[in-house]
């Protein structure tokens, strides 16, 4: 008896505690690399589907093709900008500025251009009413980020410009393929192909411009700010789109202008075919130089006003903290 209560005794009053796990590891997805890895992996069945499009004649693959071709770029965009944002901005609010702000981009944009008319003009209003669009996407959107700085709203601008551009994209690709003799694949291809190319510098740009400098503009504060810089970045931006849209037009004209016998021929009402291949050769050769210089005027723009507004944001923080001290 003696025995057991000294052994009672002696007895821890509370068992040990378990064990503490060990930290759970970062979750892969917050590794970056994901965008460059979906966008190979997207390609190779952009391919495939091709490939199998061609060889069965299955008109039902004709909408996948649109799709995947349309969305592969844009949707890479976006988790480009997911393995980079911070703040209050949520991975699921990007995949909603992607696909509501580019169906409402696509659609407000078409009310309002729908009453325009052919002109000379035609560029710059198109421009004013995308940007404007957009814009205002970008203010409901980015209404409660926090805090607002000129990275996070480059980010947002580019998320809703790859969804505008996604959408807009699937509906060219589908114009292109529609013809009077049935499906036009080849055109199709050559559609996406060209505009998957030009859309990290087309409307992606153009919307990430000024979301920087709409959100820089807040200074970290919760909310907006108003400033003349604003409407400064609206105005540059629609003036990019316009230069953007027009280049191929501009470039024909050029082309014709440089070229003394087209002008000569036009004189009398026709072109001969050797005049007509070296002005369309020249207008090609203009056309993309021209959106090169547009696409790097743009993207120096960006990066001088990310540069301006981390240089302010830096020094709003460094007085918060002395005056705090």
């Amino acid at each position: 008896m003696s025995n057991e209560l000294q052994e009672t005794s002696t007895a821890p009053a509370h068992p040990d505690p378990a064990p503490v796990p060990a930290p759970a590891a970062p979750h892969p997805h917050h590794h970056h690399g994901w965008w460059w890895k979906t966008l190979l992996a997207g390609l190779a069945l952009w391919i495939v589907t091709i490939i199998v499009t061609l060889f069965t004649r299955n008109t039902n693959l004709v909408p996948t093709l649109i799709l995947l071709g349309s969305f592969l770029v844009p949707f890479c965009v976006v988790l480009f900008v997911v393995e980079r944002v911070t703040g209050s901005i949520s991975t699921l609010q990007l995949i909603l500025a992607f696909f509501v702000g580019g169906i409402f981009g696509v659609l407000g944009a078409s009310l309002l251009e729908f009453p325009l008319q052919k002109s000379f003009w035609i560029y710059g209003l198109v421009g004013l009413i995308e940007e404007f669009v957009k814009g205002v996407l970008l203010v409901i959107i980015g209404w409660r980020v926090v805090p607002k700085t000129a990275a996070q709203g480059a980010l947002l601008g580019a998320t809703i410009g790859a969804g505008f551009a996604a959408f807009e994209s699937a509906g060219y690709a589908f114009t292109a393929a529609i013809t009077a003799q049935g499906i036009d694949l080849v055109s199709l291809l050559q559609t996406e192909v060209v505009r998957a190319i030009l859309a990290p510098v087309g409307h992606v740009l153009w919307t990430a411009v000024l979301g920087a400098v709409l959100f820089g503009c807040a200074h970290l504060r919760p909310r907006f700010r108003w400033s003349p810089w604003i409407l400064l970045a609206f105005v540059a931006s629609a003036l990019f789109h316009a230069l953007w849209d027009s280049s191929s037009e501009v470039a024909a004209f050029i082309a014709l202008q440089l070229n003394g016998r087209a002008m000569q021929e036009l004189q009398r009402g026709f072109l001969t075919q050797s005049v007509e291949n070296s002005v369309s050769t020249l207008a090609t050769v203009l056309y993309v130089v021209g959106l090169v210089i547009v696409s790097a005027a743009g993207i120096i723009t960006l990066w001088l006003i990310l540069r301006h507004f981390r240089r302010a944001e830096s020094l709003w923080k460094t007085n918060v903290s002395v005056a705090a001290s």
